[in-house]
């Protein structure tokens, strides 16, 4: 890879970087890359485990510093600002957002479909080094990347063999994307309260519960005839920057949306309820419900239920739910084919969000053990 190298610090070339990737990629779907050099056996697990990590932003760090590395060995593949204090540090943020996004992309969204990886806390540090270990969470996972990259930046010469490993373990996590949901020919309301109460119980910033919420309306969309069509925003956007009243919406068959639907993973505010309001006013909407997994604020709740009733007046239905008692009402009056259903339209949900695979194992895993 010689003629590959550059100056110390100068920026990997981003084409020569995608070049290499796809050539790489190629080699390793065909099953013919070679690894020349005697990797230890710690290095390899470390490698794997960051590649299936739970912290998302870390998978994405192995392949991006490494094939920088192998494009440009003068650099310091533990860098990730340019002004980090490492001779050859450089920017791998453009690395990751130039080649690597587009690469996963391609590949099924296979590291978890982050949009901007190097934009996430745990990256918002110079350099990949003991010293920025205290601001990270995942500690370990930290520790694995640390170790995986100073044996890089030691032995620059195996950084081509390293980059392959890594790309074999996402070649073997690819395996796992497209997930089998195996619903049962009969459920319980019991065993499907059961099995959405498992998947929620882990907190993962609203996005399991707007799965399992837009699925349910889905259902009662579908077997009470309401409405036909339920669209769901982006669990990380603004209502206001994707132009939709809430983030979910019930449409019904001539296009009008005959219900809001606000999905809150956490507890309700006065606040949520009155920046809601507005916009359900400009969209002629009357119909708004507050789904919420974490109760009101004790505080407000006597200034929401009288916000409630003044809104009546003007003609404006505001409800607020438990979503778990919601749900279970619903599951009664579905049967078991509606409740069957419903846990089918979880699964799709999951993947038209192009959901993490470990969200979409998990929800797999709960339903073969009901």
């Amino acid at each position: 890879m010689g003629e590959l190298s550059g100056v110390a610090g100068a920026a990997p070339d981003l084409e020569t970087a995608a070049a290499l990737l796809e050539k790489e990629w190629a080699e390793i779907q065909a099953g013919s890359a070679a690894i020349s050099a005697t990797i230890p056996q710690p290095i390899y697990e470390a490698i794997n485990r960051s590649i299936d990590s739970n912290t998302k932003t870390y998978r994405y760090v192995l392949p991006t510093q490494l094939l920088a590395k192998v494009v440009n060995p003068a650099l310091d593949c533990r860098a990730i600002q340019a002004t980090a204090k490492l001779q050859g540090a450089f920017d791998a943020r453009s690395v990751c957002q130039k080649v690597i996004v587009p690469f996963e992309r391609k590949a099924e969204n296979v590291l978890g479909g982050s949009a901007e990886p190097y934009a996430n806390n745990p990256m918002r540090i110079p350099a990949i080094v003991p010293e920025a270990r205290s601001a990270q969470k995942d500690k370990k996972g930290f520790d694995d990347l640390c170790r995986v990259l100073d044996f890089a930046q030691g032995n620059p010469a195996m950084a081509v063999d390293l980059l392959r490993v890594v790309l074999m373990a996402v070649f073997a996590r690819l395996a796992t994307v497209h997930v089998q949901y195996p619903v049962p020919n009969r459920v319980s309301q019991g065993a499907a309260i059961g099995c959405v109460y498992g998947y929620l119980k882990e907190r993962t910033g609203g996005s399991r519960l707007q799965a399992v919420a837009v699925a349910l309306f889905r259902a009662i969309g579908e077997l009470y005839g309401q409405f036909p069509t339920v669209r769901s925003n982006n669990i990380n956007a603004a209502d206001a920057s994707t132009g939709s009243a809430a983030d979910l919406e019930c449409v019904a068959a001539n296009g009008k949306i005959v219900k809001a639907v606000e999905v809150k993973d956490r507890q309700l505010a006065l606040l949520h309820v009155q920046v809601k309001l507005s916009a359900l006013r400009e969209k002629g909407i009357t119909e708004a419900i507050f789904i919420v997994q974490g109760g009101t604020v004790p505080s407000d709740l006597a200034e929401i239920m009288a916000l409630i009733d003044k809104e009546f007046g003007s003609g404006q239905n505001i409800y607020v739910a438990d979503f778990m008692q919601f749900l279970e009402n619903h599951l009664i009056v579905f049967g078991e084919d509606g409740r069957r259903k419903f846990l089918q339209f979880v699964g799709a949900e999951l993947d038209a969000q192009n959901a993490d695979v470990g969200h979409r194992r998990r929800w797999r895993d709960l339903l073969a053990a009901i």
